[in-house]
């Protein structure tokens, strides 16, 4: 007997974001605003909101290049406030332009990515690493799971995630693993009594599998956009809107 698979849902897991503007130091930037809806939790690298916990709104803010702050998680509050948000979410930054973003969906997962690659470089290689808050991240992955996944497989969906961006990037041409400061955020339903909650989020797993595909193909149209890279646009632009 072949094993029936979840429906794919009519709604997205994660709606298209919301573009915000602002004018900063003199400079005109921009930020991608999701919100995840009630029963939503994350897990994030992120340094506003990182970990696992439940998570109403998602921004990923564009700071000017050189960006020398050195106090980025009270700038991602002030942003998320200036924006009117409200509850506990996850702030991203980066140097990347996010009004153009790549999204990629399969089987009802939504991936979202911003990338720069300008910085980028391998995660293992000689030297220590530096101490204090690093520059903003330049690879930003967002990926939304329209299922309830346990801490553990929260956990494997991010490692599923980056693997899949490596794959993206080595395919794409860049002798590369990422950029030392990328940041990923995987948002899922919570678990709630009388709901499997999927224990696995690898790449051959059901929903792993999915997350896998969707970050893997949004990561190599967001990279093929970008100055000397050739690929197929899946690159979207934002609804703006008004400033904050």
């Amino acid at each position: 007997m072949t094993a029936a698979l979840p429906p794919h849902p009519v709604t997205p897991a994660l709606p298209a974001p919301h573009r915000l503007t602002r004018t900063e130091d003199g400079a005109r930037l921009h930020a991608l605003l999701w919100t995840a809806g009630p029963g939503r939790r994350a897990i994030s690298s992120a340094v506003l909101g990182g970990g696992i916990g439940r998570r109403a709104w998602i921004l990923n803010a564009q700071v000017s290049h050189g960006y020398r702050r050195t106090d980025p998680e009270r700038h991602l509050a002030c942003l998320a406030a200036d924006a009117g948000l409200s509850g506990p979410g996850v702030g991203l930054m980066t140097a990347a332009d996010v009004s153009a973003y790549a999204h990629a969906r399969d089987g009802g997962v939504e991936a979202f990515v911003t990338a720069g690659v300008d910085v980028r470089d391998w995660a293992a290689r000689p030297g220590e690493g530096a101490e204090g808050a690093p520059e903003p991240g330049t690879i930003n992955v967002v990926v939304a799971v329209p299922a309830a996944l346990t801490d553990a497989a929260l956990v494997n969906a991010v490692a599923t995630a980056t693997e899949a961006k490596v794959q993206a990037l080595v395919e794409s041409g860049h002798d590369c693993s990422g950029t030392p400061t990328d940041a990923v955020c995987v948002v899922a339903d919570a678990p709630v009594p009388d709901r499997e909650a999927y224990a696995f989020a690898g790449p051959r797993s059901l929903w792993g599998a999915r997350l896998a595909r969707a970050v893997h193909r949004a990561v190599r149209d967001a990279v093929a956009e970008l100055p000397g890279c050739r690929g197929t646009s899946g690159v979207t632009h934002g609804t703006p809107v008004p400033g904050y």
